[in-house]
């Protein structure tokens, strides 16, 4: 053996340690919150297509993504493949989710005051999630309309073996106003309660006015609140459909016909993906950021939520590019199951209960990829002025609102929020959101590829600054019901 040789040994190992200190001083030379680095982060966002590339990938590629379909598992599968590509540490967190299955549905009005012999006219209507299913040759009864709850309960005598319909219109003037989110709300309710309560009163089925702002003849599902001891079927109409059944249900008695086969099957294996960025000095705690991957089967969810989980992966591919890294662990999580269950959310936080002080921040884009004016946040009042640097960084985007509220209980991180952990989400012009929402119009091409990157600046910017704040900001107090 010869000089050269015994250095090699040497060599190695002093080259592996020069390659550790070289990492620790790039780890140590990470800019942090400096105001350039922050407008870096942005600029760098405004510049890239990522999130428009992997919406397009999701909507395009494997279309709809109710849990338990084929779908959704193919989702599972492109998510965590594009994250392993940038590097992130994955993980595929096993949940069991619902699986629901749609059917045939259709419904036709037979019967009403001055129809011409031989006339009958086609409902559109779509059935909701978990609704009950018709005989195979369909149900035909009266059609009882009521315009409120309060309504019902005093119709409670004409309800059995009646067809309910809740006519309650959306209400566009709010969500023309900023509030689209307590429009919703209000017009939901009768998609999750009404179907229960008419089932109480022992209604043949329910029907509910569709829960949006376009009127172009499109049905709005969503999920129902029904009961498997007494789950009636229940679908959504057209707002033009439901308009005309009240119009002639003041003629006179008004009878329908509906087909609706939906089948719930037994739960199936799915999984939340989960993608580490990980930390360098602070590396235990962790900044959530994250969309829902599931769709229903309507449409291919471009908006609900396929841009909110693109938008989350691209927080981790704008820093990968820059080589910028967190003081904490940046997660991107693609919840799985937030339309029919939250089983992810929940199987999620089971899983980190005892590890919820360690969750420093989380951020959730499930409002559709409209203009994002700043954030809200429930982070305590008196952290709102630690968050001034980042609002002048996201200024020129005209994206520097910040807005507090003590709880925002989106949907996958309200479990989270009232273990402490303060939520975030994207403020967004929600203005013509519910127009395509739940619908067979929510497809990509109503997701505009400029408002997607200003989505990744401000969710990129606010997991990085959330990231490497030097000053703790509190926890979220959710008020008791």
């Amino acid at each position: 053996m010869n000089r050269r040789s015994l250095r090699l040994p040497v060599l190695t190992v002093l080259a592996a340690s020069l390659a550790s200190l070289a990492s620790l001083s790039a780890y140590a030379a990470s800019p942090g919150n400096d105001p350039a680095a922050l407008a870096k982060i942005r600029d760098a966002a405004m510049q890239s297509d990522y999130a428009w590339e992997r919406t397009a990938d999701m909507t395009d590629l494997i279309g709809p993504r109710l849990s338990g379909s084929p779908g959704a598992a193919a989702a599972v599968a492109q998510v965590a493949e594009a994250m392993r590509k940038l590097g992130a540490k994955v993980t595929l967190q096993p949940v069991k989710v619902p699986h629901w299955v749609r059917g045939v549905e259709t419904g036709e009005l037979v019967a009403y005051k001055g129809r011409p012999e031989g006339i009958t006219q086609r409902v559109v209507l779509t059935a909701l999630g978990g609704s009950g299913a018709t005989p195979a040759e369909g149900l035909t009864a009266p059609v009882l309309v009521v315009r409120s709850f309060d309504e019902l309960k005093a119709r409670a005598g004409e309800v059995k073996g009646k067809i309910v319909l809740f006519d309650v219109a959306f209400d566009q003037h709010m969500a023309d106003r900023g509030l689209a989110g307590p429009a919703y709300g209000q017009g939901s309710a009768y998609r999750r309660d009404g179907p229960r309560l008419a089932a109480e009163l022992g209604a043949a089925a329910a029907l509910v006015r569709s829960v949006g702002g376009a009127s172009y003849r499109l049905p709005h599902t969503g999920g129902t609140g029904l009961q498997d001891n007494a789950r009636i079927p229940a679908a959504a109409v057209t707002a033009e459909d439901a308009m005309l059944m009240a119009r002639l249900a003041k003629r006179g008695p008004l009878s329908m016909r509906m087909v609706l086969t939906p089948q719930i099957l037994p739960d199936a294996d799915s999984y939340n993906v989960i993608a580490d960025l990980p930390g360098t000095d602070k590396a235990d705690e962790i900044v959530i950021v994250s969309g829902h991957l599931d769709s229903w089967d309507l449409s291919t969810g471009a908006h609900d939520d396929a841009a909110g989980v693109a938008s989350a992966m691209a927080v981790l591919d704008t820093l990968k590019k820059l080589d910028y890294r967190p003081r904490r662990t940046i997660r991107m999580i693609a919840w799985m199951n937030e339309e029919n269950g939250a089983r992810g959310a929940r199987g999620y936080l089971a899983a980190e209960e005892g590890n919820a002080g360690k969750h420093f921040g989380a951020i959730e884009s499930d409002n559709g990829a409209g203009r994002p004016f700043g954030m809200r946040t429930s982070v305590p009042p008196q952290a709102m002025k630690l968050f001034s640097p980042l609002q002048a960084a996201l200024q020129p985007l005209g994206a520097g609102v910040f807005q507090r509220q003590d709880a925002l209980q989106t949907g996958d991180l309200s479990g989270l929020e009232r273990a402490g952990v303060p939520s975030f989400a994207p403020l967004i012009d929600t203005s013509s959101y519910f127009d395509y929402h739940h619908t067979p119009a929510d497809t990509l091409d109503k997701v505009d590829p400029d408002h997607l990157r200003r989505h990744v600046a401000v969710m990129t910017a606010t997991a990085w600054f959330l990231a490497n704040m030097d000053q703790p900001i509190g926890r979220a107090s959710v008020p008791e019901r």
